[in-house]
């Protein structure tokens, strides 16, 4: 199992480093800071101080193996705009889209669960289809277009919510339902389709035939199963929840990682774009490892087939 642990780990590592590398290099390429940041009508002296200032005269290579030095060191850098600490910009935005995104998370898991079991036990009823339709609607009308609906809806022609902002616990609702429909009817979809294959399985037909009950079948034997490949749906999500957050929170103007993201692109802001990657890529990726080991624990031939290697990376 320890073997398996640090081939996960490993894989993980290298991840990072690959997706901070990508970033890196394809921040540097979409223009030069010091004129995005202070005009191309800025005197020259002004950018040359900018372009000394921020170590921007340096070649590319020599600027990446810096931002790797300070990286280890845990330094991520000053904001461009201000001169504040990267992180620290950052960070001052992670409470605000948690509020959201916690809860999003938590109707996603019960609705999307919920729903995907009770339409594979009534497969082919008008309760299947009726949470099929849910899940396929779900999946393909775009987050910002099902996040202006309801926007059109209940803040514009009903009026019962605020339409943007944060100013109190009733501009998260629009939000927090935004993100949950949309992660529900995908999760509902994966889970259907996971107990249907399991109950098909004879083990099933096994245990119904030596007396058990329909109820003790599901909850004991069919669900854990299904479970399984549920789980790595469940821990994307989990990762995705502040990259998750980037477009709702710019249709509803909510001041959290995803609007600060858009916004420090927009400014040219590197060092919070890179902190921002940064968050979201050890977010997900570190989602994406516990999942690996919990689906050693749950199935071990997982963790015993080909020394432990017998699933994809993360």
């Amino acid at each position: 199992m320890l073997g398996y642990i640090a081939s996960r780990a490993f894989r993980a590592l290298v991840t990072i480093l690959l997706v901070l590398t990508f970033a890196f290099f394809i921040l540097n390429a979409t223009g030069d800071p010091a004129i995005l940041i202070l005009s191309a009508d800025a005197p020259p002296e002004a950018i040359a101080a900018f372009r000394e200032e921020w170590g921007l005269n340096a070649p590319l290579w020599k600027q990446y193996l810096g931002y790797l030095w300070n990286l280890a060191h845990g330094e991520l850098g000053r904001s461009m705009r201000d001169g504040r600490d990267a992180w620290a910009v950052v960070s001052e935005r992670i409470p605000v889209t948690l509020a959201i995104t916690i809860p999003a998370l938590i109707i996603k898991l019960v609705i999307g669960i919920s729903a995907g079991i009770i339409a594979a036990l009534w497969r082919d009823t008008w309760i299947d289809r009726l949470v099929m339709a849910f899940s396929v609607t779900g999946y393909t009308v775009p987050s910002f277009v099902l996040g202006l609906g309801l926007m059109l809806v209940f803040a514009v022609q009903l009026g019962w919510l605020p339409a943007a902002g944060a100013d109190s616990w009733r501009h998260a609702i629009l939000p927090i339902v935004t993100l949950g429909v949309a992660g529900a009817a995908v999760l509902a979809r994966f889970t259907r389709s996971a107990m249907l294959e399991v109950l098909g399985q004879p083990f099933i037909r096994t245990g119904l035939a030596k007396g058990l009950v329909w109820r003790a079948v599901v909850i004991g034997h069919a669900f854990p199963n299904a479970a399984i490949p549920t789980l790595t749906i469940a821990g994307f999500m989990i990762g995705s929840l502040v990259a998750g957050a980037v477009v709702v929170e710019s249709v509803f103007a909510w001041p959290g990682v995803g609007r600060l993201l858009v916004s420090a692109v927009g400014n040219r802001d590197l060092m919070v774009v890179q902190a921002i990657l940064l968050l979201v890529t050890v977010t997900m990726v570190s989602a994406n490892l516990i999942v690996d080991i919990v689906y050693g624990f749950v199935d071990p031939r997982l963790r015993t087939a080909r020394g432990g290697l017998a699933r994809g990376g993360t």
